[in-house]
């Protein structure tokens, strides 16, 4: 039934589209290339269905669905068999939608499917592990409990009419799903399962090499034993808000240092629109970046320094339409300036911009995306489209999200006359805001003022601003090119420019036919980093770059070419990206701009206080999150703390930043990669003229190393990062004493077989936290491995006796595999290293990670999997035993004690980081 579906040229699967008898939609996307076979279902449920008296049943449900069905009754059964199969899985839980999916390789997929299909069928609800999955559940809840965007997600819950299904809790915790005296929760899960989860609710989407012929019989039999209770689904006819609710102002106390102003408009539904998508023309002037945008006015009166439209909760009756600013001081103490400037912008839009020129400028890009897809993993492909069955005609399935039919000046005008000072809400998000309120679970303090007629007023007497313009035509969008057939004559990436400061590495591309490219050039300075001070101000420069550069750039960008400016260890790397039509001018523009380091005194100070502001927001994140940001900076010789970075930073001067920049640039030594529809002459011209610009700016200069310290002969090394979280959290690392190929293979391979087994018995069974997990953790080409948990039940102490107790059994769980699984486990992992890239992205990213790492013959992968495959069982066995079990093992342990396990033993030993400094100058460093 593929020739139903709109498809793009370039998209070289076969769809077929069934609706089985139980009513059950069904997608099959046969694609010959996949390295993997996946699936997804998603059912038409929600957080809006849960029962009053049960908030968060929905999500609930989601997560007992993978702890054991009739069929495969051992929960973390399915988890391992789709680990031991090199697959992934998961689920989230929505609004209004549930869906899961898992991607596996292709011999297994049938036997996953049959797993897959009980969760909706035959699942057990398990007695015991009920009780243990709502532990998790509330776990998950505490965990966010500083996260700021659920604390704000809360409060608009809060504002909005109580009668209408947004207002629910959607996580749920232990109050929300406890029993009750005369029901327990466990009959409330059934009785919710069997009142929603049928057949016509829900969509499948299968991605696989074979063809539906094959699985059809198959995928009948098991999906189409999902009841079919012929539900029509419908929610409350209520409106989002009711009438108090709108012209009002919410401010929040935020706990990370953030100041946001967002303007609301409530537009009702919007699904009806979707092929012409009126709102997608409009966001695309009011999200303008360039030269006379709202942006660029309220950035030049130093009021802002980011602006975003069209974000905003939607679903089936709502819409909300937000323009959100990142305010500056000045802008937190002149917000109605601000809104003044936005309603000329939305009238001028109004009187002059509702034309067919600029609505197809969006078009036509849309169709440029559509035409040159580049094809996306099957996990993705088929999570994606599962949603799409819910929204989209049969024919748009893969279309709906790029269809634009022609403007309808009707909508576009009816959203127009919503845009309006009567129909707003505004959101202040500021340390500086007060509340007498808190919100339910969160405690968010917040309150809710009316906004006074006379401030309307005011917003529309602010004289018109003549700066304000509406876009210029796009100089970026040129007509469609086709990618060069020209065969490329290597099969990776050569270097086609050479000399003592610059490497330039190519590759044309003849696989993804794609008229696009990833340009690399990375520069290394021995100033970048030598220093948390010149760190910080490295990353004070990148970031005043990419803001000078993002008005002059934002037209290319529109138009499909991206690029970025990032730090790294030994300096600072350029990736530019997209349709290769303009590529050449971009660059010459982005090099010429970035010799200019022309920064006013007010864009440095606020560019440094927001750097500050996000480097101290650490504080407050996730303990876990934290540990692994501290991991890099313990073990790393040039990486530093972010909040070392911001103390630092506080008394630095533009002078300064100037100074450094100019240090930065007069030693480089510089390498660069041109990967896609780029001929070999063409970026041979690129290298010489890169090489003129890197004479203009310096001399050359050495690559600069990337050491890391070893932690070899110093037994068990502790190091307590400070949290005010209520979870306590830990990450243990062991590190390798060698960066051989055999080392490589065997910690990717212990870390492959031990993790489905560490999340079961920890999480599942023990119930220490929802973040529990095993990582294969490569630094600076140096392999290791870490065990992580975050816990609000348990202390540092017993998380790490916990993971110390796992390690220790888990070497007689070793020996009970059989040959047989043993040897379908290393095939899995070389199966998942070899995985094929999917996309132009993917293959350069991997080449590029490829050069940095000194593999020039680019076939590391496939000798790392040979070892893999040499490798035995007591080969895993005599590691954990000699490095991981023996008396005092060499590891690493970063920890944070929760503020609600003060009471708990604490976590000892002798060998304890206090100064960081002192101990990288005291240990040997790791230099491969």
């Amino acid at each position: 039934m593929t020739e139903t579906l709109t498809l793009s040229p370039n998209d070289p699967r076969q769809y077929r589209y069934e609706k089985l008898d139980n009513a059950l939609r069904v997608l099959w996307v046969q694609d010959p290339a996949a390295s993997k076979s996946a699936a997804a279902l998603s059912v038409r449920v929600g957080h809006f269905d849960d029962p009053e008296d049960r908030e968060g049943m929905a999500h609930f449900l989601e997560h007992m669905l993978f702890l054991g069905t009739e069929r495969y009754p051992n929960a973390g059964e399915y988890q391992q068999f789709i680990s031991q199969n090199g697959g992934s899985h998961n689920a989230w839980t929505g609004p209004e939608f549930t869906s899961y999916y898992f991607d596996i390789k292709g011999n297994a997929f049938d036997e996953a499917l049959d797993r897959f299909s009980q969760f909706f069928t035959a699942p057990l609800f398990d007695n015991d592990l009920v009780e243990k999955e709502r532990q998790s559940v509330d776990s998950e809840f505490k965990m966010k409990l500083r996260d700021d965007m659920r604390r704000f997600y809360q409060v608009h819950k809060e504002t909005v009419n109580p009668a209408h299904p947004f207002s629910k809790f959607s996580v749920g915790n232990q109050q929300t799903l406890a029993d009750l005296p005369d029901r327990p929760v466990r009959e409330a899960l059934l009785a919710f399962y069997r009142q929603h989860y049928s057949a016509n609710l829900m969509t499948l989407v299968l991605v696989s090499p074979e063809s539906w012929d094959d699985y059809r019989e198959a995928v009948t039999e098991r999906f189409g034993a999902i009841p079919n209770l012929e539900l029509s689904k419908t929610l409350p006819d209520v409106s989002l808000y009711i009438s108090a609710q709108q012209g009002i102002q919410i401010e929040i106390q935020p706990l990370k240092k953030s100041r946001q102003l967002t303007l609301s408009f409530a537009l009702g539904a919007i699904d009806q629109w979707y092929r012409h998508k009126p709102l997608t023309y409009l966001s695309y002037m009011l999200g303008y970046e360039g030269p006379g945008s709202l942006l660029s006015v309220l950035k030049s009166e130093g009021l802002v320094s980011q602006l975003s439209a069209g974000g905003g909760v939607n679903g089936y009756n709502f819409k909300d339409y937000n323009i959100s600013y990142q305010l500056t001081e000045s802008g937190l103490a002149n917000q109605d300036r601000i809104l003044a400037l936005t309603f000329q912008y939305i009238d001028k839009i109004r009187q002059e911009g509702i034309d067919d020129w600029r609505y197809r400028e969006r078009q036509t890009l849309l169709q440029r995306a559509f035409r040159y897809q580049e094809p996306v993993k099957p996990l993705d492909l088929a999570s994606h489209l599962t949603i799409n069955m819910h929204h989209y005609d049969i024919e748009d399935i893969v279309f709906g999200d790029y269809r634009m039919d022609g403007l309808d000046r009707d909508a576009v005008s009816s959203i127009l006359d919503k845009m309006n000072g009567d129909n707003c809400r505004l959101t202040l998000v500021a340390p500086e805001c007060r509340g007498e309120r808190k919100a339910k679970w969160y405690d968010t303090p917040y309150r809710i003022s009316p906004i006074e007629p006379e401030r309307r007023a005011r917003w529309q007497a602010e004289p018109l601003n003549m700066a304000l313009a509406l876009p210029e035509a796009n100089e970026y969008i040129g007509d469609l090119l086709d990618p060069r057939s020209e065969p490329s004559p290597h099969p990776h990436p050569v270097p086609i420019y050479r000399n003592k400061s610059f490497t330039l590495w190519h590759k044309k591309d003849d696989e993804f036919q794609v008229p696009k490219a990833h340009l690399f050039v990375s520069l290394d300075s021995e100033p970048c980093h030598d220093s948390p001070r010149r760190a910080a101000l490295t990353r004070l420069y990148i970031a005043l770059l990419l803001d000078s550069l993002s008005e002059l750039t934002y037209q290319a960008e529109v138009a499909g070419l991206s690029y970025n400016i990032y730090p790294h260890q030994g300096g600072l790397t350029l990736h530019l990206s997209g349709f290769t039509g303009g590529q050449e001018k971009l660059l010459e523009l982005l090099l010429r701009h970035a010799r200019k380091r022309q920064f006013s005194e007010s864009l440095f100070n606020e560019t440094r206080a927001q750097l500050q502001r996000n480097w101290n927001g650490i504080r407050i994140g996730r303990p876990v999150a934290r540990l692994f940001n501290a991991l890099t900076c313990t073990l790393q010789q040039r990486s530093f703390d972010p909040l070392l970075m911001a103390e630092e930073l506080q008394t630095a001067t533009l002078p300064e930043l100037l100074e450094h920049i100019e240090t930065i640039y007069q030693e480089v030594h510089a390498e660069g990669m041109v990967y896609g529809d780029w001929l070999e002459e063409e970026a041979r011209g690129l290298g010489q003229r890169l090489t003129h610009t890197l004479r203009e700016v310096g001399e050359p200069g050495k690559e600069v190393k990337r050491q890391l310290v070893s932690i070899e002969g110093k037994g068990t090394v502790l190091r307590e990062i400070e949290s005010d979280h209520q979870d306590s959290a830990i990450l243990v690392y062991h590190q390798s004493r060698a960066n051989s190929q055999e080392k490589v293979a065997l910690f990717s391979l212990l870390n492959h077989t031990i993790s489905s087994d560490f999340f079961h018995e920890l999480r599942t069974k023990q119930q220490l936290g929802y973040m529990v997990g095993t990582s294969y953790v490569p630094m600076n080409r140096c392999p290791g491995i870490i065990f992580y948990i975050q816990s609000p039940v348990a202390g540092p102490l017993q998380l790490l006796e916990a993971i110390d107790q796992f390690i220790a059994d888990f070497g007689y769980a070793l020996m009970q595999i059989s040959s047989r699984d043993w040897e379908s486990t290393k095939r899995a992992l070389t199966h998942q290293l070899l995985e094929p890239d999917n996309n132009l992205k993917a293959r350069a990213q991997r080449s590029w990670i490829s050069i940095g790492n000194k593999d020039t013959e680019f076939d590391l992968r496939e000798k790392i999997a040979q070892q893999i495959m040499k490798l035995d069982r007591a080969d895993l066995i005599r590691f954990m035993m000699e490095r991981m079990r023996c008396s005092n093992p060499d590891r690493l342990v970063l920890y944070s004690a929760g503020q609600s396990h003060t009471e708990h033993e604490p976590l000892v030993g002798e060998r304890r980081i206090l100064d960081i400094d002192r101990f990288k100058d005291q240990s040997n460093l790791i230099d491969f």
